[in-house]
């Protein structure tokens, strides 16, 4: 197998990051939206997202507990001060929603792209360590974004996105990864202390996002017991896939 080059690690990164467009297309038979189908999005998202940042924890750990932990307290910080600062600006508008949908829209865009500018650093980091053990991380980053994609649509169609728009701001969420993997592989031993770092704050914003908002608004409109069998199977079945190609 030959060895890793700039153009091999930017390709590689750049599947990632389409890879997670994909996860917008099972949406593409929804017609009607009602207050339950988007009770139902909120939850499938919430369990989808609770997995990822279970994953991205369990990833900061093996690196540095103390250094994701700090990651975590920053992402936390960090979410609730875009939240302030988005809401009392009259620009949410976006993908064609209402300015409150276009808000949490824009954060759920805004945590998923932490996230992964995360995943883009490991790309890179693991291609610095060889060609197969980067192999292996992309294909499982690729098939892990998927079901991001999957969350990033169920947050955006049901409030009036296409699901074209929906794929387009799912893949423009990763558009980190192959901006950061080459310098990540060709500075390996700089960028790595920082990924446990990475991790967390993507982890940490995801956490705020998920009990601040997504699930009230499930349980909006379904509820208590059905938006915590749906939280569950969600979390369940990103659980398996990680599991699956781990």
């Amino acid at each position: 197998m030959s060895d890793p080059t700039i153009l091999l690690v930017f390709l590689a990164a750049a599947i990632t990051a389409i890879a997670t467009g994909l996860g917008a297309l099972p949406l593409a038979a929804m017609r009607n939206v009602t207050p339950r189908a988007l009770s139902y999005g909120n939850a499938a998202a919430a369990g989808l997202m609770l997995a990822a940042t279970f994953s991205l924890i369990g990833e900061g750990f093996a690196f540095s507990g103390l250094r994701t932990l700090t990651g975590v307290l920053l992402g936390l910080g960090g979410i609730w001060v875009a939240k302030r600062l988005l809401a009392g600006n009259d620009s949410g508008d976006i993908a064609n929603v209402n300015k409150a949908d276009g808000l949490k829209i824009l954060l759920i865009m805004g945590v998923m792209t932490v996230h992964s500018a995360a995943e883009g650093v490991g790309v890179g980091v693991a291609y610095g360590s060889g060609r197969e053990l980067g192999d292996f991380i992309t294909i499982a980053i690729a098939l892990h974004n998927v079901p991001e994609g999957l969350a990033i649509a169920l947050i955006m169609v049901p409030r009036g996105a296409s699901v074209r728009k929906a794929a387009w701001w799912a893949i423009l969420s990763s558009a980190p990864q192959p901006v950061l993997a080459v310098p990540a592989f060709l500075f390996v031993l700089s960028f790595a202390p920082f990924l446990p770092i990475g991790l967390g704050l993507a982890a940490g914003a995801m956490l705020w996002m998920i009990f601040s908002e997504l699930l009230p608004e499930a349980r909006d409109g379904v509820d208590p017991a059905t938006t915590g069998v749906i939280v569950t199977l969600s979390f369940a079945l990103m659980m398996g896939l990680t599991l699956v190609i781990g």
